[in-house]
């Protein structure tokens, strides 16, 4: 087997075996809306596979800490929150025709309780194929695992009146499949890519079970019947001299059809729509600001509860740092955001965001 893939599996087994510390670490949110469904959906992304020649190896690693600000009727509450965000890495296998990545991403976050959080994490593995000069097809695999948590209690001064406590858990153990195709076409200065990604229905291996104690009882209650959705997403992105690039994404979840609790009317579908800038004066420059991507972007979300009608919106400005000797970038990101309803509960926040996007030459002769 081809030596890069061997070391592709070893990479991949040390982030599998990061995953539960990143469980047990993460805190990202406290918002009381990651209370309903599989709590706060994350829509983090890696780059596209074809992007890595064949000499080189990517790591990206990111890190955030969010300012959050809670109103509803009964006052206002100020929350801040930080931790890891994802793992990923990417790599050739076979000169610039097969490409390999893999990472760990959480899928969802539960922090309503302001002291904890749970997370549903998934750590995938994705190839990618070249098979022609202006078409690459792909296929990720992911394994979800994880738990949310949460409880709820009433109680009572007066002895004659009977409390009440509960506690949920919905646990998830699965694997599940996207796939993927890119059009691109160099001409000149100019280069334009297509993609569309596309994931099918699913059941869901996940188990729930609430268990309520009265001050006479205790009764348990055990769940099933849940299903990921059908998911589909088309971009289109356009680079100038690698100066310019302007790209745009629309993805849409069709959670109303998707079984929660057995039922398909606890849920509503889901669109994102994003569009994104980079601008560099000179990558190849000599002076250091010359070569620095800077970078703005936009974002807006329905949200895939119910009972939740306002949609989630977000705008944000980065700046990126490269290293003078490697083809390494510390990429910072300012982001606002703002979700909910004046009449139910608003959420605004700020974030910032740190990553590294590191990438060495790794596979290539040295010359003697």
């Amino acid at each position: 087997m081809n030596k890069r893939f061997y070391i592709a599996l070893l990479l991949l087994g040390c982030l599998m075996g990061a995953s539960p510390l990143m469980m047990w670490a993460q805190n990202n949110t406290s918002s009381p809306y990651s209370r309903f469904g599989y709590g706060e959906l994350n829509d983090n992304v890696s780059a596209s596979y074809t992007v890595v020649d064949s000499t080189s190896f990517m790591f990206d690693v990111g890190m955030s800490v969010m300012w959050s600000n809670y109103k509803d009727a009964l006052g206002v509450r100020n929350k801040a929150n930080g931790n890891l965000e994802y793992l990923t890495l990417q790599m050739p296998i076979y000169k610039h025709w097969i490409g390999f990545s893999a990472g760990v991403l959480p899928y969802s976050m539960v922090g309503y309780d302001f002291s904890m959080s749970d997370s549903i994490t998934q750590v995938y593995a994705g190839l990618s194929f070249n098979i022609m000069n202006w078409v690459a097809l792909g296929a990720n695999v992911y394994y979800m695992f994880g738990e949310t948590n949460n409880s709820r209690a009433v109680t009572f001064d007066e002895s004659a009146l009977s409390s009440v406590v509960q506690t949920s858990t919905f646990k998830v153990s699965d694997v599940r499949f996207r796939y993927g195709a890119q059009l691109f076409h160099t001409f000149g200065d100019h280069t334009i890519v297509l993609g569309a990604t596309f994931e099918n229905k699913s059941k869901l291996n996940g188990t729930y079970q609430q268990i309520e104690s009265t001050t006479y009882d205790t009764v348990a209650v055990q769940g099933e019947g849940f299903e990921l959705p059908m998911t589909y997403g088309v971009g289109l992105s356009y680079s100038w001299q690698n100066r310019l690039t302007i790209a745009a994404d629309y993805t849409a979840t069709d959670w109303k059809n998707a079984q929660y609790f057995g039922v398909t009317d606890s849920l509503r579908s889901r669109s994102t729509i994003a569009i994104g800038f980079e601008y560099r004066h000179n990558p190849y420059g000599h002076k250091y600001i010359e070569r620095m991507p800077f970078r703005c972007g936009f974002n807006i979300a329905d949200s895939y509860l119910k009972n939740v009608s306002a949609k989630d919106f977000s705008v944000s400005i980065g700046i990126g740092f490269p290293l003078r000797n490697v083809a390494t970038v510390i990429n910072t990101t300012f982001e606002y955001g703002h979700r909910g309803t004046a009449t139910m509960l608003t959420e605004n926040y700020l974030k910032f965001t740190i990553n590294a996007s590191i990438t060495e030459y790794w596979f290539f002769k040295r010359r003697l």
